[in-house]
């Protein structure tokens, strides 16, 4: 397997850790055996991004040959801290808030509403997007030269991390952020990058992704006149 192949499997290793680690957790409602307090979502949500970013890294990494920059490593360790800062934030905030229903209307509650729905999500999800526009402009300026792989692997990734991608920013209630740089990642490779797409499978990986997320928007916002979470409109609590 080559370097191009290695790299398009890594997508879709990328895209099920993403699904795993970062959508999965709301749904694990039930208290973790080990600390009660803690719920099993809270527990999976410590790994989050021991497990997500070294797969970035990875991805960041391209291939041997196509070493990144001093500017680029020190462009993805910032972003890194910042997607890390959000998440484990939201973490925190998210458990403790649970716990604390009845301070809502008081200074503590308001802080803890403030970190988990507010602040924790923006700084993740600033870090997640900068991170996928950091890894399209590494693969972009290194394209693979010999080769033309076929897309299914990235198109196969692309499909789930979209959707998943669509789930974190309509429940994160970060679409002012979210939607446009999704959008602008499918005009730039329609208008640009379309003939790349099998030189660049990071490229094609994301640009799949975000379409399938641009898609899900669009008809979520058509359905409800908007994009509301799922936990207001009773998908989850």
């Amino acid at each position: 397997m080559d370097a191009q192949q290695r790299l398009a499997r890594f997508t879709l290793i990328f895209a099920i850790a993403f699904a795993v680690f970062v959508v999965t957790p709301a749904f694990l409602e039930g208290p973790f055996p080990l600390y009660p307090l803690m719920s099993g979502g809270d527990a999976l949500d410590l790994m989050t991004p021991l497990v997500l970013l070294p797969l970035y890294w990875r991805l960041f990494r391209i291939a041997p040959e196509h070493a990144a920059s001093g500017r680029q490593v020190l462009l993805f360790v910032v972003l890194a801290a910042l997607w890390a800062e959000g998440q484990g934030m939201h973490l925190v905030a998210n458990s403790i808030g649970r716990l604390t229903l009845d301070l809502a209307d008081r200074p503590a509650g308001v802080l803890t509403h403030f970190y988990d729905e507010g602040l924790s999500h923006y700084l993740w999800h600033i870090g997640l997007v900068g991170l996928s526009a950091l890894l399209i402009h590494r693969q972009w300026t290194a394209p693979f030269v010999a080769g033309r792989s076929g897309l299914g692997l990235a198109v196969a990734a692309g499909v789930l991390h979209g959707f998943n991608y669509f789930i974190a920013v309509v429940e994160a209630a970060t679409a002012p952020l979210g939607v446009p740089f999704a959008v602008g990642v499918v005009g730039f490779t329609l208008l640009r990058g379309r003939r790349e797409l099998r030189r660049q499978p990071i490229l094609a990986f994301f640009f799949i992704a975000y379409l399938i997320a641009s898609l899900c928007f669009l008809g979520w916002g058509l359905y409800w006149g908007g994009l509301p979470e799922f936990s207001k409109v009773g998908i989850i609590r």
